[in-house]
């Protein structure tokens, strides 16, 4: 079947989606102003010429997002046919996710010197499906000495799932986040569970979050309010920064448009992390090293706490190890640069015998 569009069919998609951007968007105000230019851009005929319906949607996201630049504002375009009931498309990713993840912790493994890498999904899935694999995951964790969650490909997910994993890893009823929506009558809190199937992580333990500019939404929310909260260390690079969460209507067979409807408020820093991302606590330029600089700092945290349990002499002999090699290399490194310094041209020379 044909997948192109009728100028009619594009016109009621585009009227629809300005509909909702107006009607349900976090800020009120700019929902207007964001309506007003898609009807604006539709008269003048920026998208008549438009038959593709993922060519639309890039274009319509681009509009969408040029006044004040909200990630999730957008209409996306899905290779599948939408189904017509509202959430049935969101449950089809979370099904498909928890397959393609182990329920949303695809990898746990110990670290030499006692150290635990736990690493989540590229969604955090509804609190429903994840609780089994997360209270599995902290379970096999539990005996380590520190922790490093790796959130560094998580796009984000429920944030009832976020409470979840925040309750593995403090000890006091805490309050988390608050979600306020665009009336700014309406708010939802989220707070710590008070109990958690499997073994919790508790407070004491060393915790180092990971994250990159993939890291987004509610993998966010999750580094975020653990920092904010003292809880852990943020390693890598500043994050993605989408803090308002979506909803979506279905507006054509393939095309949907998300619309943030509320915004998270930190009770600690009494604002959120929207355009400007997570700041990491230690920035690591190439997010891909994050992972060995927070076990680097997982392994002096472990030494540091004394004792002579396996796991702490694990650590010193590893700290030592990679300390004589560092040193090897600085040495080499400064012999070779002497020997292209007395080289004429300043590259040295050949042996000769």
């Amino acid at each position: 079947m044909p997948t192109d569009l009728q100028p009619g069919e594009l016109s009621r998609i585009v009227e629809r989606c300005a509909a909702k951007v107006e009607e349900n968007y976090v800020f009120p105000a700019t929902g207007t102003r964001l309506a007003a230019l898609l009807r604006e851009r539709l008269a003048s005929g920026a998208y008549h010429q438009v038959g593709d319906p993922r060519v639309l949607a890039e274009l319509v996201t681009t509009d969408l997002r040029s006044v004040n630049g909200d990630p999730h504002l957008r209409l996306r375009h899905r290779p599948e046919r939408i189904p017509l009931q509202k959430g049935t498309s969101a449950r089809t990713d979370a099904v498909r996710a928890a397959e393609l993840t182990m329920g949303g912790v695809p990898a746990v493994a110990r670290l030499t010197g006692g150290a635990a890498l736990m690493e989540l999904g590229h969604t955090l899935l509804p609190a429903r499906d994840a609780a089994e694999a997360v209270g599995a995951a902290f379970t096999l964790v539990a005996r380590s000495e520190a922790l490093l969650l790796d959130l560094r490909r998580c796009r984000g997910g429920d944030p009832h799932t976020v409470a979840l994993i925040c309750s593995y890893l403090l000890e006091d009823h805490t309050h988390l986040n608050t979600l306020r929506h665009r009336d700014d009558k309406r708010t939802v809190q989220f707070w710590t569970l008070p109990a958690v199937v499997g073994r919790p992580y508790g407070a004491a333990r060393p915790l180092f979050l990971l994250i990159g500019p993939s890291t987004f939404s509610g993998a966010e929310e999750l580094a975020y309010t653990l920092q904010q909260l003292g809880r852990g260390t943020v390693v890598g690079a500043r994050s993605g920064g989408g803090a308002h969460p979506q909803t979506t209507f279905p507006l054509h067979a393939h095309l949907e448009a998300s619309v943030p409807y509320a915004r998270a408020v930190n009770p600690v820093s009494g604002t959120n992390w929207e355009g400007v991302g997570v700041v990491p606590d230690v920035e690591v330029p190439a997010a891909d090293d994050a992972r060995e600089v927070a076990h680097r700092l997982a392994l002096e945290a472990v030494a540091r706490r004394g004792g002579r349990s396996a796991s702490v002499v694990e650590a010193r002999e590893e700290l030592s190890r990679r300390l004589d090699e560092e040193t090897s290399a600085a040495k080499a490194a400064h012999k070779a640069r002497k020997a292209a310094e007395r080289s004429p041209g300043g590259a040295a020379r050949p042996a000769t015998s």
